[in-house]
């Protein structure tokens, strides 16, 4: 197994949690092939967060459209973000929202190399 550190320095805490535990059975060469096609369709929860912010001058929903959930996108979009109070428990729960969409594709890339 490779070490999750030197594949993708990038990530940190339950992501790397949940990373290892997915290159856990893959050897080198997968575990590359994982780390180079991962860290292409990962979203850095600070760039969620400055998204997110853009819902405060009017365009709501552009985090949810990021994190492929098109329906939330297009009713943040037309209610104002649910009239502010769907972007603002989006700013709390940003880390939380990006790390569940990590995840996803994390569960997913690991399914297409092995």
């Amino acid at each position: 197994m490779s070490n999750v550190v030197q594949l993708l320095p990038e990530v940190t805490d339950n992501e790397q949690l949940a990373v290892a535990g997915l290159l856990r059975n893959m050897d080198e060469e997968q575990a590359r092939a994982f780390a180079v096609s991962y860290r292409s369709q990962r979203k850095d929860p600070n760039t969620i967060l400055l998204v997110t912010l853009l819902g405060f001058v009017g365009i709501g929903g552009v985090q949810r459209f990021m994190l492929d959930q098109t329906g939330m996108g297009l009713l943040y979009l037309f209610t104002g973000g649910i009239f502010g109070i769907g972007t603002i428990m989006d700013l709390v729960r940003h880390k939380r929202l990006t790390f569940e969409y990590n995840q996803k594709k994390a569960e997913h890339i690991a399914m297409m190399v092995r």
